[in-house]
């Protein structure tokens, strides 16, 4: 008894599907690693902000895991263009990715400059970068569940949205404190770090953003 074979177009068409499916897996992937690095780069500034590590281990510990997240968007990279279609837009997969390489970049300034600066002290810090480690652990939720659970995604990047939100509330009421002792050189070397903090939440706003407006065109 023979078995009829399906076409050779069909048989290509399904090998080209599979490659495609892996590649859009793979780009995914390769956000939710580096979204796993910035977290690490949360940690590692909370860390030396509270004195756990000084800050100059915590600069020359920084360089590393910038590097781990320049290789994991350069994955990201590759997946694209390898992808024949992503379960989010590329364009904004895009987007997610600089996002939230913008939160590593700021996070390692923060590090540097307050390596630079040595200020007295950084009341406030612990609970910004807490807010930070939270809200990407929630953009991380959200991308892990973009192809399992696509209606979860958007329940993460509100949650993330919300610890942007306290962010720049922590911000605010630590910069009313600083407001309110006399100007010397150390209260502007942490008015410069608070900032950069602020800055902090505002690229990961920018990062659920970018997933938020990517499941929206999905569902379009």
């Amino acid at each position: 008894m023979t078995h009829s074979r399906r076409p050779w177009w069909k048989r290509a068409r399904r090998a080209l599907n599979e490659v495609g499916g892996r590649s859009a897996r793979n780009g995914v992937e390769a956000i939710a690693d580096q979204i796993r690095v910035a977290i690490d780069a949360a940690v590692l500034a909370a860390a030396m902000a509270d004195r756990s590590v000084q800050t100059r281990t915590a600069r020359e510990n920084m360089v590393e895991i910038e590097h781990a997240g320049d290789d994991h968007r350069a994955e990201l990279v590759r997946a694209l263009g390898a992808a024949l279609s992503t379960p989010v837009d590329r364009e904004d997969l895009y987007r997610l990715s600089r996002s939230v390489d913008d939160v590593v970049d700021n996070l390692r300034d923060y590090v540097r400059e307050s390596d630079l600066y040595q200020p007295s002290k950084q009341p406030g810090a612990d609970g910004i970068l807490a807010a930070v480690e939270e809200g990407m652990r929630s953009l991380l939720a959200a991308v892990d569940n973009v192809i399992p659970n696509p209606r979860a995604v958007m329940t993460y990047t509100m949650a993330a949205r919300k610890s942007c939100n306290n962010i720049r509330n922590l911000y605010e009421h630590q910069l009313a404190e600083l407001f309110a002792e006399p100007v010397n050189n150390d209260v502007l070397k942490r008015r410069e770090l608070l900032r950069r903090l602020d800055v902090v939440g505002l690229r990961m706003g920018e990062a659920a953003d970018a997933l938020s407006d990517g499941m929206l065109k999905r569902s379009l």
